[in-house]
């Protein structure tokens, strides 16, 4: 992690700095959240955490996992807040791991931060894993970590969500 450097007195002393906000800066090394979500909703969904998720997750925005996930989270940003516990893989753009995690995380960019506590592999072009942070598994940088894995927001070809059978189809079933 890059150490933080501090503004001279003169400086702060003219503007007070007020602490980052969520939508300003990202969570690896404060970066413009802009550069990583582009083309996402402004609001992260939030799983609380007095909240059991018991299959898969899939966003096409931000996740930030607070409760508990069995089952896999799909999204482009996901953060895993230090109370969260995740059984399943987690496949994003970016990961910020702040919680418990048993599976496999594919990410572009993943962070393992102090309080992360993951048993799994990591598959990554980038990844950072700050001191303190508890990793069992193989870490493999590849350069598109999300290659072959099936995206789960596609649909077969004819499906359509909650239709009744066609007629005659349960005659059909029964010869």
């Amino acid at each position: 992690m890059m150490p933080q450097f501090k503004k001279s007195e003169g400086e702060n002393a003219r503007v007070p700095s007020a602490p980052p906000t969520h939508t300003q800066t990202s969570s690896l090394g404060g970066r413009p959240a802009a550069s990583f979500r582009s083309g996402a909703p402004g609001a992260p969904s939030v799983i609380g955490p007095d909240l059991l998720i018991n299959g898969n997750l899939i966003s096409k925005g931000e996740v930030q996992v607070d409760g508990e996930v069995q089952g896999d989270i799909h999204g482009t940003h996901i953060v895993i807040g230090e109370k969260a516990r995740i059984t399943g893989g987690i496949i994003a753009e970016e990961a910020v791991i702040r919680g418990h995690v048993l599976g496999t995380v594919r990410a572009k960019r993943v962070l393992l931060q102090t309080s992360s506590h993951v048993e799994g592999d990591v598959y990554h072009q980038t990844l950072a894993i700050e001191q303190g942070a508890f990793f069992e598994g193989k870490s493999r940088r590849t350069e598109d970590p999300t290659a072959g894995i099936a995206r789960p927001d596609r649909r077969p070809e004819g499906y359509v969500p909650h239709a009744a059978p066609l007629p005659g189809a349960l005659e059909q079933a029964d010869e």
